[in-house]
């Protein structure tokens, strides 16, 4: 189990991502098919939790207004500098990069 941290690389300090992935040591690619769980800090106060299912698709619950978001991070080789794409409901996208690896509950870097 690894805790990913990812970076929109845009703007740095804008909308990180956090997403606990199962992924294998030896390929560095999330082992599926079971959901992984991660939120998106937009604002601070505005962070929303999603559900990453083994498609890649980001579900915010029924009540978000634009539920689902869908990403490449599934097929994305886990590791330190590795970016992925997020792709928003509007058509637009983003690239993120990954910008810490640790294991959740971790004390260490």
């Amino acid at each position: 189990m690894m805790r990913v941290i990812a970076r929109w690389i845009d703007d740095p300090t804008e909308s990180p991502v956090v997403t606990d992935l199962l992924v294998d040591v030896a390929s560095l690619h999330v082992v599926g098919p079971s959901a992984a769980f991660g939120c998106v800090d937009l604002d601070g106060p505005n962070q929303r939790a999603f559900v990453l299912d083994a498609s890649g698709r980001m579900d915010f619950g029924p009540a978000a207004p634009d539920r689902y978001w869908q990403t490449d991070l599934m097929k994305t080789r886990i590791a330190h500098g590795e970016t992925f794409q997020i792709f928003w409901r509007d058509g637009d996208s983003g690239t993120y990069k990954i910008v810490k690896i640790a294991t959740p509950g971790s004390k260490a870097p």
